[in-house]
């Protein structure tokens, strides 16, 4: 079943990514061809995607009242990948594995987020769980500035039996949570092939999942207030890990 994705972002990265079919760009029809307008129109008709010229109440149908930025584009279903693809990923870059696992995380802006410093962190693939869990909708792709449309994400039945297979393989599984018997993430080295776990918005990791992980960390504060944004410390902890990995395929470009 096709898709609509809405914003310039997220139609140039999936344009530029040719992950999955596309189909057709409609720009509104008082959208002057400047700027990232004319640069997106360039790679679509590099990539032979036909482009039409619509009344602009078309696109706000389309994109469903979001912030479209007069531009929406028709695509195929989000390719979810197996967890195999993930290991091969690290594999070809000759890395360790660096793996991100979100737990029933349902707010499309956060995991957004969460998704374009997954990018920028050079992840090797994202775990999400197929029922009660956001999935990869045009929401998401905007959110994340069309960021997922580059990375590799894997939507399992059951996220606990996804870790298993993991540690099975090596990996160890990090969960973000809060308490005060437990380190800060600044006391472990992360610097191995890793899976960072974070629970979902207000109840955090489940009791299971948490119980799966290998080791659980906090991030320090000193505030007055109990706990940030679950995006915020997953930023926080995805770069960490990368840090750890002496910024492991960082150029300056």
């Amino acid at each position: 079943m096709p898709e609509f994705l809405y914003g310039h972002w997220a139609v140039m990265e999936a344009l530029r990514a040719g992950q999955r079919p596309l189909e057709q760009l409609l720009i509104s029809e008082s959208v002057e061809e400047k700027g990232l307008v004319a640069d997106i129109l360039n790679v679509a008709k590099e990539k032979q995607v036909n482009v039409r010229r619509v009344p602009r109440r078309i696109i706000d149908d389309l994109a469903n009242g979001a912030n479209h930025q007069n531009m929406v584009m028709r695509v195929g279903p989000y390719p979810y990948k197996e967890m195999e693809d993930c290991f091969e990923v690290a594999r070809s870059r000759n890395e360790k594995p660096f793996f991100l696992l979100l737990d029933l995380l349902k707010d499309p802006q956060n995991v957004g987020v969460l998704l374009r410093v997954a990018d920028a962190v050079g992840i090797h693939g994202v775990f999400i769980q197929e029922r009660r869990s956001v999935s990869i909708t045009p929401a998401v792709v905007s959110a994340s500035s069309g960021a997922v449309e580059h990375l590799n994400v894997v939507q399992v039945t059951n996220l606990v039996n996804a870790m298993k297979e993991l540690k099975e393989q090596d990996v160890w599984l990090v969960g973000l949570d809060i308490g005060p018997d437990l380190p800060p993430i600044d006391r472990t080295d992360l610097d191995m092939p890793i899976g960072v776990v974070l629970g979902s918005e207000g109840e955090g990791i489940r009791r299971l999942v948490r119980d799966t992980c290998d080791i659980l960390l906090t991030l320090p504060m000193r505030g007055n207030v109990a706990s940030l944004n679950v995006a915020t410390v997953g930023s926080i902890a995805l770069y960490n890990a990368w840090q750890a990995r002496s910024w492991q395929g960082w150029s300056s470009k």
